[in-house]
């Protein structure tokens, strides 16, 4: 049992450097990645070692007892040969020990294996526990007795609602959030790092569950609604985009899997996307590696925001999804936006105010709470923390095309 939890650690370290592989070169720090390993490495060598030393012991174990056993029925077999030259009736003939010794070699060889069996059938055994802890593990999100199935707007209210990832925390990632949003309209979300501006969006798609308050979306609470049919009807494009092996278009249709060629390339138009693929030599049939590797962070982020489009969702979600691309490219996505889902609840998540300021509402989060919540012009008379926002990203002058245009 313990070389199988050490070999999970030991995956979790393996697992980790493959990621972050660039981290640690760039950091120069193989050394010290290395010595994890080692020592982890060890960890198992030690247990492995201590566990086969033991094992080893069986077989002589086993051959002993055999050899005993054979002598003892020797010794009393030539006895019982002997006695029955006085009385055959109460002895043993010769024939007769034979047979004794053979079924004893039998009984006592298949008992020798059997322990060799029972080695394999406690590491299997280990194995199988490993696996089965993953397989009855149950979420904590599951549908009601009679979930609602389909979503008739993208309004969404957030009533009193406080959130902590764990029941012990001591101070909650969000604090009684009131806002309610009708739908079609753009919200802005902006705030300071660790603001807790992702936490707040991914209670809509129920990835988690209040810890008070209702989140209600289209006016039923989100835990009235089928999981399927929630999360068929919000899309987000994360912070961190993700993309799979394969061509371009079959990563679009994961957005619509019944998309056509047209539908696909207006997507991408909207999304800013179209522009860069078209330069590619096999276009839309482009292959993509595993994660997006051979195109630009940029690249990816409008990928994912044109794979979000294709799912015409109730409710966009774009989690800081423009953080790559420049202004201009920016503010064409938003125009596009509007032009093809006028009627979709969108949700923006930004560090640039720029990126929000033609919201319909701009929510400012600080600290786990929404600090002020307003349209530009009255969060510039009115908010501090987003006037200074404002008015020290618009004291640089920013380069046409400094960011990834690419």
């Amino acid at each position: 049992m313990r070389v199988f939890n050490t070999y999970d650690k030991l995956n979790n370290v393996v697992e980790e450097n493959l990621r972050g592989i660039r981290v640690v070169k760039s950091f120069h720090r193989e050394g010290h990645e290395e010595s994890k390993f080692n020592h982890i490495s060890q960890l198992i060598f030690n247990d492995f070692t201590r566990a086969e030393k033991r094992i080893a012991f069986n077989m002589p174990l086993m051959q002993l007892c055999l050899y005993v056993s054979m002598i003892l029925l020797s010794w009393l077999g030539a006895k019982g040969i002997v006695a029955s030259g006085n009385n055959p009736d109460l002895g043993l003939s010769t024939g007769e020990l034979a047979s004794l010794i053979t079924y004893a070699m039998q009984i006592l060889m298949s008992l020798m294996m059997l322990s060799m069996i029972f080695v394999m059938v406690i590491i299997s055994r280990a194995s199988a526990e490993r696996i089965v802890e993953i397989l009855d593990e149950t979420s904590d999100l599951q549908n009601g007795e009679n979930p609602i199935t389909a979503i008739p707007d993208g309004s969404v209210c957030f009533e009193d609602v406080s959130f902590s990832y764990s029941r012990k925390a001591d101070k909650p990632v969000l604090s009684h959030i009131k806002i309610n949003i009708q739908s079609g309209e753009t919200v802005g979300i902006l705030g300071a790092t660790g603001s807790s501006k992702s936490s707040l969006v991914q209670l809509i798609p129920r990835l988690y569950d209040t810890t008070d308050g209702r989140v209600l979306v289209g006016g039923s609470d989100v835990r009235d609604y089928d999981l399927e049919t929630l999360r068929n009807g919000v899309a987000m494009v994360l912070q961190k985009n993700v993309l799979f092996s394969g061509t371009i278009k079959e990563n679009l249709r994961w957005g619509n899997e019944t998309a056509t060629d047209e539908e696909l390339i207006e997507a991408c138009r909207l999304a800013q996307a179209d522009g860069f693929i078209q330069s590619f030599p096999n276009k839309y049939d482009t292959h993509i590696e595993q994660g997006g590797s051979n195109v630009s962070g940029g690249q990816r982020q409008r990928l994912c925001i044109a794979r979000a489009l294709l799912k015409k969702p109730k409710i966009l979600i774009l989690d800081d999804s423009t953080s790559a691309v420049d202004t201009k490219t920016d503010s064409e996505i938003r125009a596009g936006l509007r032009a093809y889902l006028p009627d979709t609840t969108k949700f923006i998540i930004a560090q640039r105010a720029a990126s929000v300021q033609d919201a319909d509402k701009i929510l400012v989060m600080d600290d786990g709470k929404i600090y002020a919540a307003g349209t530009h012009e009255e969060l510039l008379e009115t908010c501090d923390i987003y006037r200074e926002v404002y008015r020290s990203q618009n004291r640089m002058t920013e380069p046409e095309g400094g960011a990834d245009h690419a």
